[in-house]
């Protein structure tokens, strides 16, 4: 038998933990394995995998990003797409798949299952927004990086007595937003499910002054929602290959930051976390999680449990259909977000 492993989206630390529990588990069974490069554009065209062996899996545990490569290449978006990748695994003898990636990766593994192509999926992504599964790689280290800038802006705002406004990550949940702001101590956490007035912003900052406290740090995610906050000059954001809105030029860090000093007169400063929080090396947590639900795709595989995904739940890998995770997003439940507003 042999298998192909891709991963597909946005990069996130803990992928190459993830390949390598797939390939050392297929190997240590006898399998092959080809690593198809660039998510599904490796699918499409002449196609673009390589075989991978011990060696190639060695040494990868601690280290970031994807050794595959990744693209945002989306074969729904055109029937003859989706022909190609069926063709292509056909072509290479691929007899399984194993697609590593969020939603939009793990939608086009659904839909090929759903056409009776033998696929499983591993769960990735930093904005931990899949449905059922309680881990999805990567959202470990871009908390903990989220944190610690969080961190290092109390000082230099305490020293300056400025409002600081952190951008994070977070398309429709603000998953990682709310717990590197919670574990950092941010002043204000808003996120995409709950929409904040302007007016709500300016009241809190005005209330922490005549408090006695100096300084502010506000945790927002790149797709929240400001009530009466100006829209972005030039229209909306281009869009990428999923239809998804490209949330780095929507640039609601800087727009709140501008009319936060605009209408309060607090001298503000703006960080964007940006790429930095899907960059560098894993935690130990996404390392051995990642490779925990590795192991479990293979294993799907071996029992010929197609159209199947291992997901987190408690201390167990458990399985369940790939069109379980995509349903819909998980989105922070409203109690942990009120929870979060005491504590400002």
């Amino acid at each position: 038998m042999q298998i192909g492993i891709l991963t597909g989206g946005g990069d996130a630390p803990g992928l190459n933990a993830a390949i390598r529990g797939v390939a050392r588990s297929a190997i240590a069974d006898g399998a092959d394995v080809l690593g198809v490069r660039n998510g599904w554009a490796g699918l499409v065209g002449e196609g673009d995998a390589v075989p991978l062996h011990l060696a190639d899996v060695s040494g990868i545990l601690a280290r970031g990003g994807t050794m595959l490569g990744t693209s945002r290449v989306n074969p729904l978006a055109d029937p003859k797409l989706m022909d190609a990748v069926i063709g292509n695994l056909g072509r290479l003898g691929i007899d399984a798949l194993v697609a590593i990636g969020g939603d939009d990766t793990l939608s086009v593994g659904a839909a090929l299952a759903e056409r009776g192509v033998p696929v499983v999926g591993v769960p990735k992504t930093v904005d931990n927004d899949l449905l059922v599964t309680e881990y999805c790689i990567g959202f470990d280290t871009a908390v903990a990086i989220v944190t610690e800038a969080v961190d290092r802006l109390h000082t230099t705002a305490a020293s300056h007595h400025r409002v600081m406004v952190v951008e994070a990550m977070g398309r429709e949940a603000g998953w990682v937003t709310l717990m590197g702001g919670l574990a950092g101590g941010a002043d204000m956490i808003i996120i995409p499910e709950f929409v904040v007035e302007l007016d709500e912003v300016v009241e809190h900052l005005n209330a922490r002054r005549q408090q006695g406290k100096t300084f502010s740090i506000i945790a927002v995610s790149e797709g929240a929602e400001v009530g009466g906050l100006p829209t972005p000059s030039g229209g909306g954001a281009p869009l990428d290959a999923f239809g998804h809105e490209q949330l780095s030029r929507r640039g609601i860090g800087e727009r709140l930051g501008r009319q936060v000093e605009d209408v309060t007169g607090f001298e503000t400063r703006v960080t964007v976390l940006g790429h930095t929080q899907r960059g560098g090396t894993p935690t130990a947590y996404d390392r051995i999680w990642a490779t925990r639900v590795g192991v479990g795709a293979y294993k799907l595989i071996s029992e010929r449990r197609f159209g199947e995904i291992p997901i987190k739940r408690g201390d167990d890998v458990v399985n369940v259909r790939l069109s379980e995770v995509v349903a819909e997003p998980r989105l922070v439940p409203e109690d942990l977000y009120r929870m979060a507003e005491l504590l400002y």
